[in-house]
């Protein structure tokens, strides 16, 4: 099923707007998850390094599993999630 996301167009002379769907497009979806992927991936290093920069200046004892266990925290926070891109696509296609 593709995705799809409604979007309010502001109708002159009207106090309500009208709400268009905005549809991706199998190729324009593969790509935003392909983006999304790639960001996700640069994006979890980041947070495993700060995690490690986290722990020596704390003091922490360097268990590999505690370092991952802050990576995963951080990455959690920081994530965004593939339907965040694809949201941004949709409303890039409605502006247009």
């Amino acid at each position: 099923m593709p995705f799809s996301k409604n979007f309010p167009r502001t109708i002159k002379g009207s106090s309500y707007p009208k709400w268009e769907e905005v549809t991706l497009s199998p190729e324009e979806e593969r790509d935003v998850e392909r983006i999304s992927r790639v960001e996700n991936i640069s994006l979890m290093k980041e947070c495993i390094e700060d995690a490690k920069g986290i722990m020596e200046s704390q003091n922490l004892k360097k268990f590999q599993t505690n370092m991952v266990d802050i990576a995963i925290s951080l990455f959690e926070k920081r994530a965004s999630h593939t339907i965040y891109w694809k949201e941004n696509k949709a409303k890039e296609k409605f502006s247009k």
